[in-house]
């Protein structure tokens, strides 16, 4: 029986270009600063690409594959945890649409072949909206988020 699918679309509106969005994701000196993690690869088709903590212990997170890639306007990669590299039903895929909007750029990431109810529909649902909040704080600032905070106790 396959699984559900299902995918999630977060779009914002960034003060910023296209190549510095666009550097911001692929350049793991730039997302460390926003995301606390690098995502590093040589960013070429088939090119596999890993999510690395950015702390001592350099923890291998999340990896894939670069599936297409259109400076500074666009890149599609696989996303699965690390630990589920070898199952290709874990795999999802990101798109990253960066297109300018007049003074600024609309950036829409399309997460999708989720599987529906899964951890990581879960975790996705809730990590990319802080993190491309981190990314918008970030270019219009100099300074992102703290994308590990979590809600204040009641």
């Amino acid at each position: 029986m396959t699984a559900e699918r299902t995918s999630f679309v977060y779009v914002t509106y960034i003060a910023s270009t296209p190549q510095k969005v666009f550097e911001a994701i692929t350049r793991p000196d730039i997302a460390r600063r926003y995301w606390g993690h690098e995502n590093v690869s040589d960013w070429t088709p088939g090119a596999q690409w890993q999510h690395i903590r950015a702390n001592d212990e350099r923890t291998v997170e999340l990896v894939g594959e670069v599936v297409e890639i259109t400076p500074p306007a666009h890149l599609v990669i696989t996303w699965a945890n690390a630990s589920q590299a070898d199952d290709p039903d874990a795999h999802s895929r990101v798109t990253f649409t960066i297109e300018e909007y007049e003074d600024m750029v609309r950036l829409t990431v399309s997460h999708d072949e989720l599987i529906a109810g899964s951890g990581m529909e879960a975790g996705i649902s809730k990590g990319w909206p802080v993190v491309l909040s981190s990314l918008k704080s970030f270019l219009e600032t100099g300074r992102g988020l703290d994308i590990f905070a979590r809600p204040k106790a009641a």
